[in-house]
């Protein structure tokens, strides 16, 4: 079985008036930008009183090597979805008001080919060089992919308090 180590997680919320739709095509354009392939694993939508209830998760994967792979889990939540009206520019356009959290955890995956795990002789190999021998590397990876779910957060923070107004 391929080995995974969560190394980071963070989450970005919002409250305000915003752009659903604009806000999934921009995080979902961020992943494919920078090499992921998406896998939506869960989309339910509930109508509440309040407004829509929406619970999105994705799971972007990114192949670094035969042995190394990013995979970044973002998992939105949105309370009290409901479409507004505002002035924008002059005109006027429709927009969603209501709570955003989108909580991203980084996993590395370290052999998913599962090549070292044809015997016990390997997975034993398998400890000594990713401790030994690789060490450096699987920390620079870790490094490089803390900095990906830094700057996505930071991304969709801006492009949260670009687009949208608080309520």
């Amino acid at each position: 079985m391929a080995e995974k180590d969560e190394v980071f997680s963070g989450k970005t919320k919002y409250t305000g008036i915003w752009d659903f739709k604009e806000t999934y095509r921009f995080l979902y354009d961020w992943f494919v930008d920078k090499g992921y392939s998406i896998t939506e694993k869960g989309y339910t939508e509930k109508i509440k009183p309040n407004g829509k209830e929406i619970e999105i998760k994705w799971e972007a994967k990114k192949k670094i090597s035969d042995y190394f792979r990013f995979i970044i889990k973002a998992n939105w939540r949105v309370l009290g979805l409901t479409e507004v009206e505002v002035q924008k520019e002059g005109a006027k356009i429709k927009m969603n008001k209501g709570d955003v959290e989108i909580k991203f955890t980084a996993i590395l995956e370290k052999d998913y080919e599962h090549r070292w795990e044809n015997s016990p002789l390997l997975k034993f190999l398998r400890g000594i060089y990713e401790r030994y021998i690789i060490k450096s590397r699987i920390e620079d990876y870790e490094d490089k992919l803390v900095g990906e779910v830094d700057e996505v957060i930071a991304q969709v923070k801006s492009f949260l308090a670009l687009e949208g107004k608080h309520s």
